[in-house]
């Protein structure tokens, strides 16, 4: 069952390559969040209270409410077109993301660890290379900010990749890091909105420093 939810994690982010809305994106994030909860559930060993609070607030109440509550209140606010407008086709971005899934298998069939769970070394890193790409090659500010939360979903899930049981610092680290980041990227949009009618990465070379 959990293989069933890593593979239809990763083809999330086959979708998410040739998926064009803004809103789409997000929607795929909070799903991926449902995933990710019913993984660590699965995962777990032992069932306890903190544990499964922990779970509840990282997973279904940040990653798949707050967090894209939060982002779609900020396209609202800085009144952003729906289009993501990447800088190479979708089909082109398909076959990235694809050569990204095939790369990481071979080098997860290539390590030699009896205590790492290979499948989801492969989730982990197809998410932290395909977020990579997504910041490269989207003109947006906000699909940077979409790319770096499919980072974090991805060091999520490596953190998952060395263990049965719930590396609880780690996931509370990521979690803040997570709050922070949005935080202040949200911040970041606002202000930004405020100068100029559409958020843009080329139009950042018009800022100056008086």
């Amino acid at each position: 069952m959990i293989d069933v939810l890593l593979i239809t994690f990763i083809i999330t982010l086959f979708y998410m390559a040739i998926a064009n809305r803004i809103f789409t994106h997000i929607n795929v994030l909070a799903f991926q969040g449902v995933l990710l909860f019913f993984v660590v559930f699965l995962q777990l060993n032992e069932i306890n209270t903190l544990n499964l609070a922990l779970i509840l607030l990282e997973t279904i109440v940040f990653k798949s409410i707050a967090v894209p509550l939060f982002m779609s209140y900020v396209l609202k606010r800085n009144k952003i077109t729906r289009e993501t407008e990447p800088y190479l086709p979708n089909f082109v971005s398909l076959i990235i993301v694809t050569a990204i899934v095939v790369i990481t298998i071979l080098v997860a069939n290539n390590v030699k660890d009896p205590h790492l769970d290979k499948i989801f070394f492969v989730v982990a890193l197809s998410s932290l290379f395909t977020g990579l790409y997504f910041i490269a090659t989207r003109r947006k500010i906000i699909s940077h900010v979409i790319g770096y939360l499919i980072i974090e979903n991805g060091v999520f899930v490596l953190s998952l990749a060395v263990g049965n049981e719930m590396p609880m610092l780690v996931n509370l680290g990521i979690m803040l890091d997570i709050f922070a980041s949005v935080l202040i990227l949200g911040i970041f949009l606002n202000k930004i909105g405020d100068v100029f009618n559409d958020i843009d990465v080329d139009q950042l070379s018009n800022l100056k420093d008086y």
